[in-house]
């Protein structure tokens, strides 16, 4: 971007920090393979597009691949 617009590396590093630019933070969002995907999103996701404005939401989502480190305690079993 710097050789681009003719200023430094400094420069451009300088105003990005300015305005909270981050640019070397990606997002990603991973799509569903599911041949099912769509129908299950609607599924979840439509009784929430007609929710009232200060409804509350509660959404689970189970985590197969991670493991319990210690034993739950007493008041969980």
């Amino acid at each position: 971007m710097a050789k681009e617009v003719g200023i430094s590396v400094s420069s451009v590093q300088r105003i990005w920090r300015k305005h909270g630019l981050q640019p070397h933070r990606i997002c990603q969002f991973k799509l569903s393979n599911d041949p099912r995907f769509a129908e299950k999103l609607r599924d979840v996701v439509g009784p929430l597009r007609g929710s009232a404005a200060h409804a509350v939401v509660l959404s689970f989502d189970e985590k197969s691949q991670i493991q319990r480190l210690t034993a739950p305690s007493p008041a969980c079993r």
